[in-house]
């Protein structure tokens, strides 16, 4: 009795079942996660102290915002525009791009030279200012709670608060945010190279704010994966 000879493989299983063909579908799974759901980052500096520290690799979740818009309170990635003074795009070195290409899949190594993290102060439309009489930021004319803030300005009311000379570093004029913009804010209030940056000095320009624009949102801060000691989930 003879056996007839097995029919060859589709030439598709031929190359998803070697190893070459399943490295090339594990690269594209990773990248369709990490273009669509989520998005490990490297913590650029210490603008976000005590909340995130320098080196933390964070998780964003690139799906937060859609159907919806960040609110007060929410920490998010954002790609810097024109208007904030964060180093250019180094000339090409075939290393650092490399490492740059790693840290931006991994969340391993270093981030976009133009990626920064920071929390939502205000959205599209509302009012914003600094500070009530008591040092607090002031949204749409309702003081907000900030148990966050570390590294805070001075203020003194009475002393050295908004209605002195000189006024506390801590205040800013009041400020309509722009449409498809939002006004950010490091939580190291004081160390923070933020929306506010260049407008707490008194008589600052009107075109003293940056904003994070809507269409450079990456997505909202979830999770603090590494160093595992400081692992928690946020927001």
């Amino acid at each position: 009795m003879t056996t007839e000879p097995a029919a060859p493989r589709p030439r598709w299983r031929r190359v998803l079942g070697s190893f070459w063909g399943q490295l090339a579908l594990a690269f594209l799974v990773v990248g369709l996660i990490l273009t669509f759901l989520a998005k490990p980052y490297v913590v650029p500096s210490g603008s976000m102290l005590e909340t995130l520290e320098p080196g933390d690799r964070i998780l964003v979740n690139r799906l937060a915002y859609l159907g919806s818009e960040p609110v007060t309170g929410d920490i998010v990635v954002f790609d810097a525009g024109d208007g904030w003074d964060v180093p250019a795009s180094a000339a090409v070195d075939p290393v650092r791009t490399a490492l740059r290409w790693v840290g931006e899949v991994t969340g391993f190594g270093p981030s976009g030279p133009r990626t920064l993290v920071k929390r939502v102060i205000g959205s599209p439309g509302q009012v914003v200012a600094c500070c009530d009489a008591s040092g607090e930021v002031l949204v749409d004319g309702r003081s907000i709670e900030e148990p966050y803030v570390s590294n805070d300005f001075a203020f003194e009311e009475g002393t050295l608060d908004c209605t002195t000379t000189p006024r506390s570093s801590r205040c800013f004029d009041e400020v309509t945010v722009p449409d498809d913009a939002y006004l950010v804010l490091g939580d190291n209030r004081s160390g923070s190279r933020d929306s506010a940056y260049s407008c707490r000095s008194t008589g600052a320009s009107d075109e003293c704010w940056r904003w994070a624009l809507r269409d450079g949102i990456v997505g909202e801060v979830v999770t603090v994966l590494w160093p595992i000691p400081r692992w928690r989930a946020l927001g």
